[in-house]
């Protein structure tokens, strides 16, 4: 056969090109779909953490008689149900701070943060004060929250103000994504609540911040 024949049947064979174009097509729709999939798991993280944030602060303002610290194991036990979904509890931190004004005049007038209580494993420290602080001079003259965006409890009332702090948890790891961290805050009023000291009349154990 001559070597021209050959080689116009080799030139209109195309029995393999499907096969090229789906290997070389196969790694693009792989990095597309995996990548899309993580961008819709990151949005839902952001979306359960900002959740349990308003949820943590809303629940623990809702507490109309003096608070105890069984009600802070009730609040923290509806942010474990919200959070069960992405792990929270373990790669996570929530720290609710009861905020009121601290009674002093003058120079020391301000916000003090009386008590705080932490859930979650992650290691996080709260942003704007501990527990104390505030109590006996300006320290938190403008109340919790960044610069320019605090908030401040009123006057014979206290403010319940969380913090939500999330290591995102990638459902590949092929570094689609950094490392993430997922923050939120919020706050909420509580609702005609006449005293904002905690009690402990059950001796259950603290849930501290330390």
């Amino acid at each position: 056969m001559p070597r021209t024949s050959l080689l116009q049947r080799f030139c209109r064979d195309k029995g393999g090109m499907a096969m090229a174009e789906f290997a070389i097509g196969l790694p693009v729709f792989l990095t597309l779909s995996v990548g899309g999939i993580e961008a819709t798991n990151l949005a839902l993280a952001h979306l359960r953490v900002s959740n349990l944030a308003m949820t943590v602060a809303d629940n623990a303002g809702r507490v109309m008689s003096g608070v105890d610290e069984a009600d802070i194991y009730e609040v923290f036990s509806g942010a474990q149900v919200i959070g069960e979904s992405i792990d929270f509890e373990a790669n996570g931190r929530v720290i609710l701070s009861s905020l009121e004004a601290n009674g002093q005049s003058g120079s020391n007038a301000g916000q003090m943060i009386r008590w705080q209580r932490c859930w979650g494993d992650m290691d996080v420290d709260p942003a704007y004060g501990e527990q104390g602080d505030g109590r006996f001079d300006a320290t938190l003259a403008t109340g919790l929250g960044a610069d320019g965006h605090s908030i401040a409890a009123m006057q014979g009332t206290a403010l319940m103000f969380a913090e939500v702090t999330y290591a995102y948890q990638p459902l590949v790891t092929t570094g689609f994504f950094p490392a993430t961290t997922i923050r939120y805050e919020s706050a909420f009023n509580v609702r005609g609540r006449q005293n904002n000291a905690i009690s402990n009349t059950q001796s259950l154990t603290v849930m501290d911040c330390d």
